[in-house]
Parts: structure tokens; C-alpha cells; sequence
């Protein structure tokens, strides 16, 4: 990471999955950009946008929680120069707890300098079959991110 952002999309992704992983919420603000139209949909959850709503509610996800682990899948990338977009699958473990699998769109912009994320859509994905067909999600889990 530069002052001024990330060297590479890929990178800001690497640093957005650790953040989360860690539940740490520092880490996680500096890979998303410092501009009022950034915008955030957990699953299950309403479109979040601006950096205050975002932090907010990387503040609640990550208070009092268990760790997640991710591994990532299928990821198609889309790229310009000044604009990235991944979609992805995201497969979360909590402890041995496997739970549902999740489509992600992560969207980076250049700032001149650096990338960072302007934007994060997950939801429950429908259309892929797990190594455990019947994953049993955490009763104590709402919305995952």
C-alpha cells in the first residue's frame, strides 16, 4: 500500500478479505476510497452509502464476533484503467461451521495514485453446490457482511 492507496486492485482485495478475516476495523476503512459515493450491501442487509454508513456498519459487523475465514472462487475480473470490478464467490467458515455461500461484487477505482473499493454487493448465493450440500448456517449469525 502507497500513501495514496493500493498498487493494484488485487491488492486493495488482499487487504479487504485480511481486514475482514481480522475484524479489524482500521485496516478495513483504508481500502475503501474517501468519497461521498461509495456504497456497501451486506447480504440480507440495505444499500449503505459515504464513508460514516459504511464504517458504521463494519463497526457493528465486526463488535463481538466470531472470526471468518473466507475462500474465494470463481472470480471473474473486469478491468480499465481507472476502474476494476470483481465478482466472486465467497465460501465463510465460522470455526468449523461452514454457512451458505455468498456472490460478491467488489468494484475498485483509481484515485490517480492508488486503488481503493467504491463499492461491495454480497448475497446469498442460489446457484452452486457446496462440498457439504446441506451447510448449516450459524443460528447466531444475521447478516454475514
Amino acid at each position: 500500500m502507497t500513501a495514496d492507496g493500493y498498487r493494484s486492485a488485487a491488492e486493495a482485495e488482499t487487504a479487504f478479505y485480511a481486514a475482514f478475516e481480522n475484524a479489524d476495523l482500521a485496516a478495513m476503512m483504508r481500502v475503501w476510497a474517501r468519497a461521498d459515493d461509495i456504497e456497501c450491501i451486506h447480504p440480507l442487509g440495505e444499500r449503505l452509502v459515504g464513508v460514516t454508513a459504511i464504517g458504521n456498519s463494519w463497526q457493528r459487523i465486526f463488535s463481538g464476533r466470531k472470526r471468518l475465514r473466507f475462500q474465494l472462487s470463481d472470480i471473474n475480473r473486469y478491468a480499465d484503467k481507472r476502474l476494476v470490478m470483481h465478482v466472486l464467490y465467497e465460501k465463510i467458515s465460522i470455526g468449523s461451521n461452514r454457512q451458505p455461500p455468498v456472490i460478491a461484487t467488489n468494484v475498485y477505482r483509481f484515485n490517480g495514485n492508488g486503488w481503493h473499493m467504491v463499492l461491495h454487493h454480497a448475497s446469498i448465493a442460489t446457484d452452486i453446490s457446496t462440498e457439504d450440500d446441506n451447510p448449516e448456517p450459524d443460528p447466531d449469525i444475521q447478516i454475514l457482511h
